[in-house]
């Protein structure tokens, strides 16, 4: 895992609903916590594109359903700010079910992935079938 330059928007929070775009058999994520998030006491814990959280599975297959899983944030419709100065958004908010270290569970992922969550998680951005 690579860091992100800069101040990154952060689009998803505790209790954030996610697609699963990939084909593990997911098909609804809830965002429990975001992993290493340093805040004020009592502010919500948010994640943005290229974040790693913990979430649960809402939606899915029976074996898959109420499962405690980690996830990386591939796409968010907050804008956001690149460095370049360009802001960009999606229309929904995705991510892709991984181990703790990043390697994807899942053998594809549906739609576009974000640059950042390319950049920072290897595995994501070979698995992808469009970086945008």
């Amino acid at each position: 895992m690579k860091g992100i330059a800069g101040n990154q928007t952060k689009g998803v929070q505790n209790g954030s609903q996610l697609d699963v775009v990939d084909n593990t058999g997911a098909k609804v994520i809830e965002v429990i916590t975001v992993p290493g998030y340093k805040g004020v006491s009592h502010r919500v814990p948010s994640a943005g594109v290229g974040d790693l959280v913990i979430a649960s599975v809402k939606k899915g297959t029976p074996a898959m359903r109420r499962q405690i899983v980690f996830a990386v944030v591939v796409r968010q419709r907050r804008p956001m700010r690149r460095p370049d100065g360009t802001m960009i958004f999606f229309e929904d908010n995705a991510a892709v079910i991984t181990t703790e270290t990043g390697e994807t569970k899942g053998t594809d992922i549906k739609g576009p992935v974000a640059r950042e969550a390319a950049e920072r998680w290897p595995r994501v951005a070979a698995t992808a079938n469009m970086i945008v």
